[in-house]
């Protein structure tokens, strides 16, 4: 027999194994991400999920939105939508010590007209430190999520929360989920996790996360899904905010109910019966919280009965039934032996501040951030002070405060180097800017991310050179510029690690194809501060020439229209260090064909159907990629922007348009779909 849907017929068998292994997947993520239980090794479930994808793949009738491999899926948002929250996500009111936490007890009895000694009971909960979302359920199957925002109205992210490992994407049949039910939590990222995620980020360059709260904010307002899947974030299911009346009668029978059905819920929380009992739950978390994989920056304190909840009610932006115990931030004093330099990936100068070894929130802390030149001064931090150190967000150590009455002597301002302490070449920081960044191409602190830029689909587009080829590379010291690709020899290459003879001829080719790229895609790959695709197309349609760049000053840059004093000081400081002539001189060695070019003769240039006019594309076009339609725009003499204004001429609108489309009705803006774009470029040429 088969089941049919459709026009595909599927078979029986096929049909009732994914339904078996969407129900077991459903069931193991029960089991890891709420009993904190897991039945299974990773090996088995990935294999159960690959079973799934591969099923699923044969047959897309069998795909299900509830399905686990649906958790990513579609196009990046243009933007998010506003959602208006059915009832308000308030903030807390906040207590710092045990007395204000009386205070608050007093204020119920008193708002309840109780007795001093009525035995009022209240659930307290670990409050942690990540991003607050609402969650909607319908005849329990997931149909919405947003953002707290401001309180009232929050952002629709409902493909990027159904990424999140241990949001169930349909509650648990056998628990009778009710017909609808909105569901708070907060989306925090393990502080395991973190550490590895910013290791990772610090290898490509990227800026580290201070903080697990701006890690999982920032992770969940990603406007591709796919960006919010690759960051390990999980979720504690807190609270209710709307469900049928009299489902549940109290806090902590709400959150038992809620992990019956499948929503993760911090296993540590503790019904009390008056607000001494209370306190000492809060003294053990504070003392305590140090111990957890994750960010706990207080408890919050809640009457666990919800229809005293609703005799106590709520001012216009607390709750008068609940309070946050807010953990004092725990600091140490010690001795600043030293100031050292580090170079980042980007070339970025950071102070490090070398400590004498102080234990810190668990931890032995010798090395702490001083951030930047200016924060340093403006602290007055000098070598042999007694300093005050805090962890930001409970992660990096940082140097808050300066015990100035300690200081002996006059010791020396600290002065930030004007070279790099790794390669020698020159630290510039430019204008408005607070970071000091080494102009050196050939500097060893930046070579793995400079070599990936290099290499990327948006630079040379030199395919199969990946992180790990370049990190075998770099292992084996067979490149100390980018320009070194070019003379690597099928010999070097078979050396590495996994590397075949197809594999290193594959290679080869594709950086031999590298030499043909056009001037425009060398100056994007070189890596030059603020040069991105549209500029480097700028730089290289005015001077023609890499030889003729390399000759501008500054003045001469600031001319060019869309180039101001930022990126004409920044390419003008690239061009007149001794390492970048002597990269250029080894790139017309190698034969690269933009690089060789010295003075091109002035190109022809075509019509420009589309000169004085602004652009802005949105959504998906039916044949052309958005980089594809900005090239055709600006070939024409168009400019392409980010946003809608009253200084856009046209928007251009594909499928899945968004708030683009919106603000251009709304400012009466022409819109275009990629038919009428083509058409005009056509007619305004004369063609």
């Amino acid at each position: 027999m088969t089941a049919v849907q459709g026009r595909a017929r599927v078979p029986a068998e096929a049909a009732e194994r994914a339904a078996q292994l969407r129900e077991a997947i459903r069931y193991h993520d029960y089991r890891y991400y709420v009993l904190d239980d897991p039945e299974i090794d990773d090996a088995a479930y990935d294999a159960m999920m690959r079973e799934l994808q591969a099923l699923e793949e044969a047959y897309p009738q069998l795909v299900t939105p509830d399905s686990p491999t649906q958790r990513v899926g579609g196009a990046p948002a243009a933007g998010f939508q506003p959602v208006v929250h059915p009832r308000p996500m308030l903030s807390l009111a906040n207590a710092f010590s045990t007395d204000e936490l009386r205070q608050f007890h007093r204020r119920v009895l008193s708002e309840l007209d109780l007795p001093g000694d009525a035995p009022v009971e209240y659930t307290v909960e670990l409050k942690i430190d990540g991003a607050s979302v609402s969650i909607h359920y319908e005849e329990g199957l997931l149909v919405r999520a947003a953002t707290r925002g401001d309180g009232e109205t929050g952002e629709d992210i409902t493909a990027n929360i159904r990424t999140v490992r241990g949001v169930p994407l349909r509650l648990r049949a056998e628990e009778s989920p009710p017909p609808f039910l909105e569901v708070r939590g907060e989306v925090y990222i393990p502080l395991s996790l973190l550490a590895e995620l910013n290791a990772q980020r610090e290898e490509a360059g990227e800026p580290l996360f201070a903080n697990a709260r701006n890690a999982a904010a920032g992770s969940l307002r990603q406007l591709d899904p796919a960006v919010t899947a690759a960051r390990p974030l999980r979720i504690f299911v807190y609270g209710v905010g709307e469900a049928p009346e009299d489902w549940v009668a109290g806090q902590d029978e709400a959150l038992t109910r809620l992990r019956a059905l499948g929503l993760p819920v911090n296993p540590h929380r503790r019904k009390c019966t008056g607000i001494e009992e209370v306190i000492e739950w809060c003294r053990h978390w504070e003392e305590n919280h140090h111990s957890l994989d994750y960010m706990a920056d207080g408890v919050v304190v809640k009457v666990d009965d919800f229809e005293l909840q609703r005799r106590l009610g709520r001012t216009s932006r607390h709750p008068r039934w609940a309070i946050a115990y807010k953990f004092a931030v725990e600091q140490a004093r010690t001795k600043l032996e030293a100031i050292e330099i580090s170079v980042g990936r980007t070339g970025a100068l950071t102070p490090i501040a070398l400590l004498s070894p102080v234990l810190l929130a668990g931890t032995t802390v010798s090395r702490a951030s001083l951030h930047n030149e200016d924060y340093v001064r403006e602290k007055d931090i000098r070598v042999g002070d007694m300093v005050v150190v805090q962890k930001a967000g409970g992660i990096i150590p940082e140097v808050v405060a300066v015990d100035l009455e300690a200081r002996q002597g006059s010791p020396e301002p600290f002065t930030m180097p004007g070279r790099c302490p790794v390669c020698g070449a020159e630290a510039v920081r430019l204008e408005g800017e607070a970071v000091t960044r080494c102009t050196g191409v050939a500097c060893p602190a930046q070579l793995r991310e400079r070599l990936r830029h290099f290499a990327s689909r948006s630079g040379m587009d030199i395919e199969g050179l990946g992180p790990v080829v370049i990190e075998a590379l770099l292992e084996r010291d067979l490149v100390g510029t980018v320009a070194d690709l070019f003379f690597l020899t099928k010999e070097q290459l078979l050396t590495l690690p996994r590397m075949g003879e197809k594999s290193a001829d594959n290679l080869l080719q594709a950086i031999d194809a590298a030499r043909e790229r056009p001037l425009r895609r060398l100056l994007r790959a070189l890596g030059i501060r603020f040069v991105g695709e549209r500029v480097a197309a700028i730089l290289a349609e005015h001077f023609g020439s890499l030889h003729a760049l390399a000759r501008a000053g500054e003045e001469e840059l600031q001319a060019i229209p869309e180039v101001g004093p930022k990126i004409a000081a920044s390419v003008a400081a690239f061009f007149r260090q001794e390492q970048t002539r002597e990269l250029l001189a080894r790139l017309r060695q190698a034969g690269v064909k933009a690089a060789i070019e010295e003075d091109a003769a002035p190109r022809e240039v075509g019509p420009k159907p589309l000169e004085g006019l602004t652009f802005v594309l949105t959504g998906t076009l039916p044949t052309m990629s958005r980089n594809e339609a900005a090239a055709l725009i600006e070939a024409a003499g168009g400019r392409v922007a980010g946003s809608v204004s009253r200084s856009t001429h046209y928007v251009v609108a594909g499928e899945k348009a968004g708030s683009k489309l919106q603000r251009a009705r709304e400012l009466n803006i022409p819109v275009l779909d990629e038919e009428g774009l083509l058409a005009m470029v056509k007619d305004e040429a004369g063609n």
